[in-house]
């Protein structure tokens, strides 16, 4: 148990609960730690989901795989983060889509049951789940707005708008790929980019690699009514 609790010190459920809580909470329940190879298969689309993952040490990726073979990634999460936490809780406690280690990967698995016990034993804890919650709706949220643009350009808008939000600079730092912010905005990437190229065109961004600037947030913002 010792070499699990400082790892478990960075997980977002146990956020501002010391070592000493953390092993006194684990003592009280029980749970299972898992090793995963690169691209091995986690859990699988339509599976029964009966536990909350704690990632330890890796990475994973969730995905929708289609019957053609196509593979769109949805999210990623390292290590700290968790999945199934919704899931769990639900009537309908399956997986909507398949999740795969992207890396070597080592991950804790507690049932719903422990995770009870582990709200009403700590309220730290209680809280911490709560806003990984509220965090997950929030963000599933901006993704359905986001889909619901008409036009690639309203899309691309709306995510550089959100981000220039977060980052309180015109100089935005993507968190993510090309090719992955196409699979977000559910686009081709070549059309992604040439929108890209066509804005730049009209002064509205300017982009190298993965770092745009906004030129004109004016005309950044009547892009998202046009």
């Amino acid at each position: 148990m010792k070499n699990i609790i400082p790892v478990l010190n960075k997980c977002v459920l146990f956020k501002n609960i010391s070592k000493e809580e953390i092993e006194a909470l684990l003592n009280e329940i029980s749970y299972n730690i898992n090793t995963y190879k690169k691209d091995e298969i986690i859990a699988l689309e339509e599976s029964k989901c009966t536990n909350l993952g704690m990632i330890l040490e890796g990475k994973v990726e969730v995905q929708k795989i289609f019957p053609s073979g196509k593979v769109i990634a949805l999210n990623n999460f390292s290590e700290g983060n968790i999945f199934g936490e919704a899931l769990v809780f639900s009537e309908k406690n399956v997986y909507p889509s398949t999740i795969v280690s992207t890396d070597d990967t080592k991950i804790m698995f507690v049932q719903k049951n422990d995770i009870i016990k582990l709200c009403s034993r700590n309220d730290k804890f209680l809280n911490n789940f709560m806003t990984v919650l509220s965090d997950r709706i929030l963000m599933l949220s901006g993704k359905i707005r986001n889909l619901s643009y008409e036009t690639i350009r309203k899309k691309v808008a709306n995510i550089l708008l959100e981000e220039y939000k977060k980052q309180k600079t015109v100089f935005l730092t993507l968190p993510y790929s090309r090719k992955k912010m196409a699979e977000m905005l559910n686009v081709q990437r070549p059309s992604l980019s040439r929108e890209l190229i066509n804005m730049k065109e009209e002064g509205i961004i300017d982009f190298d690699r993965n770092v745009i600037k906004i030129l004109d947030v004016n005309l950044l913002e009547k892009c998202m009514f046009n």
